[in-house]
């Protein structure tokens, strides 16, 4: 009898759950039905939402405006909206971007980015127009020419910054430290880039300055590295970068660690989650290095600065770097209209983020001249006859030699000293050279 309870009893336990298993299977089934048909729902309500505005518009606005013209500006403010770097280009603006992309253009060899919804200049590259007339990284450029950039976005200023070479520009510009806006005029040129400059300081260091990442930067790097293989530590200068191919990027962190993740990019879709791998083709794992950056160094130079920041295989000195760690990419979609979408964001070896925070120096240090005490004039009794005669033959404007002219390829103490953050560089790879010994 009591068997035959227990059996009972289990029975009517087991039919409890099994009805409670339906029941929960049933409600969660309805609860995804009615969630799918809420999404559903509310994206038809925006579809119409949409629709009935564009109407509205195209009826009572004060101009002629079609459907199509408003479709467009509505897409323009959609895609700004998103982020500073996202954009709808129409048929004039795609041509523009392969002319920019492909063709020599006239321009002002500037790179600028929005920050806090200014436009910003992120760097002047080296030897360009907009580097000779005197911009400078962290500007904000209120004007061209007489139009205003407030809530332009950043294809639009470039468009119009682009020009027929040896066309005049007119910016107007804020400068931190000027008490009021600064007018720069600048000429347009066909953009001409060296992208790596290479230099030695000492007997035995080699200065190594990256303008931009084109697609030469690895090979002159490491032509550049063959021709001083005698140099015993590397500076490495990316101030004012503002970035440039990603295989260059990744090839030259990849020339200095034999292992590791380099940088990954994470997006919704899932082929855009991708991570680049350092090889262990004929790294330099070895020779002291330090970086330079500052706040005009920028997407490709962070992620070289940033990668062997992580790897601990160098020292980054400098200040604070720029912030722009998305990726983008240009879609066409229809009438030679195409889309620039940001569809992923790099990140860096240790899984940190460089949008909109850029990459931190070990050391900070701000530009600056180091100030050097005069040692006066130093001058044994033996040479202090012909030593005056000298002086006096100066004065009388005959020079007993020709003065040398400059030798561009090395950096003198004096540009040493009229520059703290190189200053501060070349101590700290002295001192690494000095621990490795």
């Amino acid at each position: 009898m009591i068997h035959k309870n227990k059996k009972a009893l289990l029975f009517g336990f087991l039919s409890t759950v099994t009805a409670s298993l339906l029941f929960v299977s049933d409600a969660k089934a309805d609860s995804f039905y009615d969630t799918q048909h809420d999404d559903q729902t509310s994206k038809l309500e925006a579809y119409l939402k949409f629709t009935k505005i564009v109407s509205i518009i195209e009826e009572q606005y004060v101009d002629d405006l079609d459907a199509s013209d408003i479709i467009d500006k509505a897409l323009k403010g959609m895609l700004t909206n998103l982020d500073a770097h996202s954009s709808f280009m129409d048929a004039k603006e795609s041509k523009e971007l392969q002319v920019q992309t492909n063709g020599e253009f006239g321009g002002l060899g500037i790179s600028v980015g929005m920050k806090d919804g200014a436009l910003t200049v992120i760097a002047p590259i080296e030897g360009t127009p907009a580097d000779k007339a005197g911009m400078k990284s962290k500007d904000i450029i209120l004007k061209i020419d007489n139009q205003a950039t407030i809530g332009m976005t950043i294809d639009k200023a470039v468009s119009l910054m682009r020009g027929k070479p040896k066309t005049p520009i007119k910016l107007t510009v804020i400068r931190k430290g000027e008490s009021k806006p600064l007018i720069i005029d600048i000429i347009r040129d066909i953009i001409e880039i060296q992208s790596v400059y290479a230099k030695t300081i000492g007997d035995d260091i080699l200065y190594l300055r990256i303008t931009s990442f084109d697609q030469k930067v690895v090979s002159s790097m490491k032509k550049a590295i063959k021709e001083h293989s005698e140099a015993k530590g590397i500076i490495l200068d990316l101030r004012n970068n503002p970035g440039g191919l990603l295989n260059q990027a990744i090839g030259t962190v990849d020339m200095f660690i034999d292992h590791g993740t380099i940088v990954s990019q994470k997006g919704k879709m899932a082929d855009e989650n991708l991570t680049y791998n350092a090889t262990p083709n004929n790294s330099d794992t070895k020779t002291p290095m330090v970086i330079l950056v500052n706040d005009g160094s920028a997407s490709a130079s962070e992620i070289v600065s940033g990668a062997l920041q992580d790897h601990k295989r160098a020292i980054i000195v400098g200040r604070k770097t720029f912030g722009k760690g998305s990726v983008q990419v240009v879609m066409p979609v229809g009438n030679n209209e195409s889309l620039r979408l940001t569809i992923a964001r790099y990140y860096l070896p240790s899984g940190r983020t460089i949008q909109a925070i850029g990459v931190t120096p070990d050391i900070e240090v701000a530009y600056g001249e180091i100030k050097k005490a005069e040692e006066g004039i130093s001058i044994k009794e033996r040479d202090l006859q012909l030593h005056l005669e000298n002086e006096l033959e100066k004065v009388d404007g005959v020079l007993l030699k020709d003065e040398k002219e400059e030798d561009k390829t090395i950096i003198t103490e004096e540009q040493i000293y009229q520059d703290a953050q190189l200053k501060s560089a070349v101590d700290i790879l002295k001192a690494l050279m000095i621990n490795k010994k």
